[in-house]
């Protein structure tokens, strides 16, 4: 804290601290304030409900989508992967697009996105138009999922747990509701997919429109960030301030994108093939996509406690190694018995789901800056979903090629371990600056 005298005036010092600068106009910037950060609040999550629709009801209807599109179980793998393959393809733009247009502005369009995606999917004749109008809504969906933390640092830095929390709960619960409704929806609609799918453009159009009135919002910053204490602040060298180290180089951007590679492996396998291990099993197929419900929905309470309690520790392992033994559980009971235990596995892998919004949080904890975020969110999710594009393709092959689950539930269980490896990394108390 400076001991520089606030003013000229000899008597001041015996003053009480001044009220701020023109109380009147306070009232209106304060309302504004209120009104812009309610608004992204809701677009937070109407955005949230929409990140995962588009692929958990594809998951409840793979079996029929595969048949109507005449796919073999190759094909129905790569299916599953598209979607960690446009994250990744895609989700690097989202920095630049930010940078161009505003982070609102790239939400907005990529709400659209998803909502054209979602409409042109059923109309599709054949495999490779579906792959098409999929990978359309998930390069909305790509683009949204980069920027989510960003807008976070941005407009709410100092409840960087609560609000990653609050679009975590949200995302979980679209996710857990696509799983549950997409089968009795299309039971209702006569047993056609293709309805059954475009269902939820309904939902992709609502996200829309919180964003309207923030596209021209360019910097996505309504109130300044904190300035670093001053012991804390680089000095500038004689050139000027220094850049900043490239993401590459840094040990915990490395780490932090892996950990969230192996997690999203492990969350796109569970919502590409869960539904069909339990059918596979002799569940319902109702039931099948209750369980991925089930799992989905444990991350509605726990996606909003997990980012909170996050910010309070300083490392963040024991919560990775508590969601990872989860899933070796979970995955173990897929294995040796998956009927008789089905609601117990479906619990214990929605746990272990969990640690999407772990690393959403770890992301914004690991900069100090805005600027360190957009860089580090787009390194970590870009390298992430490159690493869990196999997974899913993986898993289909070894299912059509082994002829039943064993091979690939041992792979799934398997990831748990380097995933809890690299997640107790990441979650060391340090940033990205640190390194530099």
């Amino acid at each position: 804290m400076s001991d520089e005298p606030k003013t000229l005036d000899p008597a001041s010092a015996t003053r009480p601290a001044p009220a701020p600068a023109h109380p009147l106009p306070a009232p209106d910037g304060a309302r504004a304030g209120r009104w812009t950060l309610g608004l992204v609040s809701v677009g937070l999550v109407l955005a949230a409900l929409n990140l995962r629709p588009a692929i958990t009801s594809l998951g409840a209807l793979l079996e029929e989508v595969s048949a109507g599109l005449h796919m073999s179980g190759t094909v129905a793998g790569v299916l599953t992967s598209v979607p960690p393959l446009c994250f990744a393809i895609f989700g690097i733009t989202a920095p630049r697009l930010a940078r161009r247009f505003g982070p609102a502005a790239v939400v907005c369009a990529g709400m659209a996105a998803i909502l054209t995606g979602l409409l042109l999917r059923p109309l599709a004749g054949g495999t490779a138009a579906f792959l098409a109008a999929s990978a359309l809504a998930l390069m909305g969906i790509a683009v949204s999922n980069v920027l989510m933390p960003v807008i976070v640092k941005r407009y709410f830095p100092d409840r960087i747990g609560s609000m990653t929390g609050l679009y975590s709960m949200a995302l979980a619960l679209g996710t857990s509701l696509a799983a549950a409704l997409t089968v009795p929806m299309t039971d209702a609609l006569d047993g056609d997919w293709r309805l059954g799918l475009g269902v939820w453009a309904v939902l992709a159009a609502l996200a829309v429109l919180p964003w309207l009135p923030l596209v021209k919002d360019r910097t996505g910053t309504p109130r300044t960030e904190p300035a670093a204490p001053a012991a804390t602040r680089e000095a500038p060298s004689a050139a000027g301030t220094a850049a900043p180290r490239p993401m590459y180089r840094s040990r915990t951007a490395w780490a932090l994108a892996c950990f969230f590679g192996l997690q999203a492996t492990g969350a796109y396998i569970t919502m590409g093939w869960m539904p069909q291990i339990f059918r596979d099993a002799g569940v319902p197929a109702s039931t099948a996509g209750v369980l991925l419900a089930v799992t989905m929905v444990m991350g509605v309470p726990l996606a909003f406690v997990i980012p909170r309690l996050a910010t309070r520790l300083r490392h963040q392992g024991p919560i990775v190694v508590a969601l990872g033994t989860c899933g070796l559980a979970g995955y173990t009971g897929l294995l040796l018995a998956p009927a008789a235990g089905a609601w117990v596995w479906a619990v214990l892998l929605g746990i272990s789901n969990c640690a999407f919004p772990l690393a959403l949080t770890m992301i914004g904890l690991r900069s100090r800056t805005g600027a360190g975020v957009v860089r580090l969110s787009a390194f970590a999710q870009c390298v992430g979903y490159l690493i869990s594009i196999p997974g899913p393709l993986l898993v289909g092959v070894l299912y059509q090629h082994s002829g039943g689950w064993g091979l690939p539930i041992a792979l799934m269980g398997g990831l748990m371990v380097p995933q809890m490896i690299v997640g107790t990394l990441a979650g060391r108390d340090r940033t990205v600056e640190d390194e530099s």
